[in-house]
């Protein structure tokens, strides 16, 4: 009986709470509904004393703002998406993007924005973003031909792409991937490998009936064949393989084994991702091959672990953080009116004991 009585009571406490208008906040407070609204949108417009008077009544009552009202006061939802390109587990099973991810969240936190994750829907961006209720959308290695871009400037949804391709129409936030690519796999080159393997990450977001990968694979691929060009090799080389891999371990495993199983057998793996890389650096322990000894690994992205593995993997460091938290800060500057510009982030060769 004393449980079903306080499920009555905290029932008839939800139906009161969910009654609650702004004008009930404004009476009990002493103040026009307009320095209410102030208090819950422009608390700047208000003295601290009525702010926090006003938000005590707030927290008591238990008031929930009407978000669509709230739109239609402040022409703006309060929210930053972010189309994901791939399947949302293989995103959280790359360290890299996680990190990206947690920068785009520390921008919208310090400006009181919500962050929407949205993922593939029926496997495409493009119906993703259709169905996405935010101000502004963060893409992930799209390029002008992406169909999502006509979507986003048709109906005018301010939008910036991380890792994707510059444009007049695209505002690009990344490192320079080709010329990255191009000095990892020079250093490579420069050890005397001659027989390579690449890890290139799957291709994700492209557009529909589309040949090319990401444009990230596409700029990596690149950079690998302006070095491979200068060492008298070449991309389409029989000495050269490339194996299409998620950024995950288990992809890199399964990936080098197959690789591993070649005759003869390369000397090197250059993946797109340290993750992968890592991968496959178990996969090459696992058959009783020495790194770098027998085969050298490189990787790209220096996440975290590659300095947890053994040896301590060879990589390009790129700022994850940072770009996720310049593609925020960009696309927030843009609902504020401002026109957007291209930023190019450093990156660095970091040359440890895995190759």
């Amino acid at each position: 009986i004393t449980n079903t009585l306080t499920s009555l009571l905290l029932l008839c406490r939800i139906n009161l709470m969910s009654k609650v208008t702004i004008k009930d906040i404004a009476q009990r407070a002493g103040v026009s509904k307009t320095t209410v609204s102030f208090a819950l949108n422009y608390p700047d417009r208000i003295s601290k004393k009525t702010y926090n008077r006003i938000m005590a009544i707030i927290d008591e009552l238990g008031y929930v703002p009407n978000p669509f009202a709230r739109s239609l006061t402040t022409k703006r939802i309060g929210a930053i998406g972010l189309l994901l390109p791939q399947k949302i587990g293989d995103i959280f099973a790359n360290p890299h993007m996680t990190q990206v991810i947690s920068g785009i969240g520390e921008e919208c936190e310090r400006r009181e924005f919500s962050l929407a994750i949205l993922p593939l829907i029926r496997g495409r961006i493009i119906e993703a973003a259709r169905k996405s209720y935010v101000d502004g959308l963060i893409t992930i290695g799209v390029g002008p031909g992406h169909e999502v871009v006509s979507l986003l400037k048709q109906n005018h949804i301010p939008f910036v792409t991380i890792d994707g391709e510059e444009s007049a129409s695209i505002i690009n936030i990344g490192i320079d991937q080709k010329n990255a690519a191009r000095e990892l796999m020079q250093h490579v080159l420069k050890k005397g490998h001659k027989r390579l393997a690449i890890l290139a990450l799957e291709p994700d977001t492209k557009p529909s009936g589309a040949e090319l990968a990401s444009i990230v694979v596409q700029k990596r691929l690149e950079g690998f064949q302006i070095a491979l060009k200068d060492a008298g090799l070449s991309i389409t080389d029989s000495r050269i393989s490339i194996q299409n891999c998620k950024g995950s371990i288990q992809s890199g495993y399964e990936s080098a084994c197959h690789i591993l199983s070649l005759d003869p057998r390369p000397t090197a793996i250059v993946a797109m991702s340290d993750i992968a890389a890592i991968g496959a650096m178990i996969a090459t322990k696992e058959l009783g091959l020495e790194i770098p000894e027998d085969i050298a690994v490189a990787g790209f992205d220096d996440i975290q672990e590659s300095m947890l593995v053994s040896p301590h993997l060879t990589t390009i460091h790129q700022p994850d953080r940072d770009k996720g938290a310049e593609a925020a800060r960009m696309v927030m500057n843009m609902l504020d009116g401002s026109s957007g510009q291209h930023i190019k982030l450093p990156y660095q060769l970091i040359v440890r004991e895995s190759t």
